[in-house]
């Protein structure tokens, strides 16, 4: 049985769409026309910034920081991060990050997908950009 889906290459800031969504920067590496089982996003966030708290209730999340530090925020426990490490979320896990004087970049991957206006919800107010209202919990 042959696949729909199409080898694809990236290279660095060539993504299908990049923007801007609250203190996000998000690189779309996988469009949402060649989305198979999930999605992948490199992913900035620039100095002395904070982001909301989100979940996902579908979604396992995986990161890998590709360059910086920060502290990664999950289920209300602080973990450093440094270019190199690794972060598995289950669904459900609530996520922030918290950057000092270094940008924090990371490659960020949904199964299955995820997209700023599918299966994301936020704790508090949802920060421009998203589409989705945040839920009372």
């Amino acid at each position: 049985m042959a696949s729909s889906l199409q080898v694809l290459h990236v290279r660095e800031g060539e993504g299908s769409d990049t923007a801007r969504l609250g203190p996000y920067e998000i690189e779309t590496l996988i469009p949402v026309a060649d989305e198979g089982a999930a999605t992948a996003y490199r992913v900035r966030i620039g100095p002395n910034q904070r982001t909301s708290t989100s979940y996902h209730k579908l979604a396992e999340e995986l990161y890998l920081v590709l360059a910086g530090s920060g502290i990664a925020v999950l289920d209300g426990v602080e973990h450093a991060l440094r270019t190199g490490d690794f972060l598995r979320l289950p669904p459900g896990t609530t996520h922030a990050f918290v950057t000092g004087e270094d940008a924090l970049v990371m490659l960020d991957v949904h199964t299955p997908g995820s997209r700023p206006d599918r299966d994301v919800y936020f704790v508090g107010e949802t920060p421009q950009g998203f589409s989705v209202p945040s839920p009372v919990t």
